[in-house]
């Protein structure tokens, strides 16, 4: 599939995951593209970028430098209900990545190990759109997207949504549209505050 060039310059974001080491697919060290989460939503906006970069960005807060995440034992909670401003697809993001599920996702092995289930919650008493927790250590860090910090994507879909837009407006927007979502990536420090709790 052809793509913006852009996606390839995009940190891969890596954890092991030891359910998948004892279930034998390979040795359970794991790398996610943003691609990859492009693929498995269908597209590339400001949300999934945010999903991507909250996790990219909580993990490497959230873990010391030289330190591998553990899939699974991340617990997320999310501020916002899963339809407020499509909150719903960055916890999709979140939970594709750090393997955190809700009360649908796999229970565990017979001897309660690799639990998944209930890591993720909506609408949660935090202060900030999303609190990731360690479940060894307990640590935590809070997270805050904004990317209107840097680009107005409504502003943007305007342009084609218009009736009178011209074909050559229809015709560069995909183009206009994907530089806005690099221009989320080149800016990361403006668009995502991390404070450890």
């Amino acid at each position: 599939m052809k793509y913006p060039n852009f996606f390839d310059k995009i940190e891969k974001i890596k954890l092991k995951d030891e359910l998948a080491s004892f279930l034998g697919a390979g040795d359970g060290i794991f790398e996610y593209s943003y691609y990859d989460m492009v693929k498995i939503t269908g597209h590339s906006c400001a949300t999934v970028a945010g999903g991507y970069l909250i996790a990219s960005e909580g993990l490497k807060t959230l873990y010391g430098k030289g330190e591998i995440p553990e899939r699974g034992k991340i617990k997320i909670e999310i501020s916002k209900s899963p339809t407020d401003n499509n909150f719903g697809v960055i916890g999709f993001i979140l939970s594709a990545i750090t393997g955190a599920n809700g009360n649908d996702g796999f229970s565990g092995i017979p001897d309660g190990r690799f639990k998944r289930r209930n890591l993720p919650f909506f609408n949660a008493n935090v202060f900030y759109d999303v609190v990731m927790t360690r479940l060894d250590t307990g640590k935590q860090v809070g997270i805050n997207y904004t990317p209107y910090a840097v680009v107005n994507p409504k502003k943007i879909l305007k342009i084609v949504l218009n009736p009178n837009a011209t074909e050559e407006e229809i015709k560069t927007f995909p183009e206009i549209f994907q530089n806005m979502v690099a221009t989320i990536f080149e800016n990361r420090n403006k668009v995502i505050r991390i404070e450890q709790i």
